[in-house]
């Protein structure tokens, strides 16, 4: 995948069929290394599936044989003088993290985090994400909005376009105005 905020799209997705009621997407940028976990609590994984999670010819989907999503994301990190790891437990949930060397030429850019981030948007699913640069750090739970919205559903089109513009006035906040790439 060309862009970080597709792999975080893929992971979640994978943690919205293992029916996780909570997901939480840390990106954290800090000693030169941008750093991402992605941790749920849906059904997690065997021993058995997850020693063979990172073949790309083991997948849960019955539309194809592949799945690619896992083994190119460690592939990505460790291009990019980076570590991956994945943890799970079955019937507690999933951990993902990958790290990624902020400078290195082979770093695939974050993307477009923010639209990425308003696509997970569902009222079925708690999301929390955390963005941080060093010492400046921004929260945003969906749990706080949607008691914010006081029975308004977080996914319908205004609030959604609301939310996009706020998410990215934050990112921009803490990025001092620029879009980390």
């Amino acid at each position: 995948m060309r862009e970080l905020s597709l792999h975080i799209l893929d992971i979640v997705q994978n943690s919205v069929k293992a029916q996780a009621k909570l997901v939480m997407i840390d990106i954290i940028i800090n000693n030169g290394y941008l750093n991402l976990k992605i941790v749920d609590d849906g059904k997690g994984m065997s021993e058995d599936f997850l020693a063979r999670v990172l073949d790309p010819f083991t997948t849960t989907r019955t539309t194809r044989n592949v799945g690619l999503g896992l083994p190119l994301l460690k592939q990505s990190a460790e291009m990019a003088n980076g570590k991956f790891y994945i943890k799970s437990e079955l019937n507690k949930g999933t951990e993902v993290f990958a790290s990624y060397e902020l400078d290195n030429i082979d770093r695939v850019p974050l993307g477009d985090i923010v639209s990425t981030i308003i696509t997970l948007i569902s009222p079925s699913i708690d999301f929390v994400w955390i963005y941080q640069i060093d010492d400046k750090k921004f929260v945003f739970d969906t749990r706080e909005v949607t008691k914010e919205l006081d029975g308004i559903s977080i996914d319908s089109p205004e609030i959604l376009i609301f939310l996009q513009e706020y998410l990215k006035e934050n990112i921009e906040s803490i990025n001092g105005g620029n879009i980390i790439l």
